[in-house]
């Protein structure tokens, strides 16, 4: 198997594919079938089997799939049966909220080290993290293992902070600021542009008005 090979797509729907599983394993649900789950989170039951074929044979003909070994199955596949360390840059609102959303710690990542430039905010904490100067970047990533870093910076200084994370050998980024950043092609790089997603929502409402 290839990663590179995976639709993008596929990998989106077995994020969710997994936390339908869980809230059936909350249920003490045994096995499912693929049309279950393709009712349960909203596509095709076809597509649910095309999505799982990628990574091998999973369930039994005329049975389904057991619950509790599917979502162990998908949790393995998208690297979530370890810990990711995180570091987030900019301690503002956006990256405030990013570091008190209890979900993540539930998905295998931990908010290790939180930086940002401003005074008045260096020396305090959030959800037990204290927030840091710019200054310990490249020990706060070695000591703590970090691979992840989660930009939620202004614009004018994201390509900066991605230049720095990126020298400090963080190797995957989630960027919230509205700019479009370049990286080296060994760093993966998402964009999350919030204000794109409401445009593309704006869109849909003025053309089927």
């Amino acid at each position: 198997m290839k990663v590179y090979k995976i639709p993008e797509a596929t990998v989106m729907r077995l994020s969710i594919y997994s936390r339908y599983l869980k809230q059936l394993m909350d249920d003490d649900k045994e096995t499912v079938s693929s049309g279950e789950i393709a009712i349960g989170v909203g596509v095709s039951s076809a597509q649910v089997r095309k999505d799982l074929a990628y990574f091998g044979e999973f369930g039994t003909r005329g049975v389904g799939y057991k619950v509790e070994e599917l979502y162990g199955y998908l949790m393995k596949i998208l690297g979530l049966d370890r810990r990711w360390n995180i570091i987030i840059i900019g301690a503002g609102n956006l990256g405030s909220a990013f570091a008190l959303y209890q979900g993540f710690m539930d998905r295998g990542f931990t908010i290790s080290a939180i930086l940002d430039v401003d005074k008045k905010i260096i020396g305090t904490e959030l959800e037990g993290v204290k927030i840091e100067g710019m200054d310990v970047l490249d020990s706060r990533v070695r000591e703590q293992n970090i691979t992840l870093g989660v930009i939620t910076v202004p614009a004018v200084a994201a390509q900066e902070v991605t230049d720095q994370l990126v020298n400090s050998g963080v190797k995957a980024i989630l960027n919230f600021s509205p700019r479009v950043l370049k990286v080296p092609n060994e760093v993966i790089l998402r964009n999350v542009d919030l204000s794109v997603n409401l445009e593309v929502l704006s869109f849909y409402l003025a053309f089927n008005r």
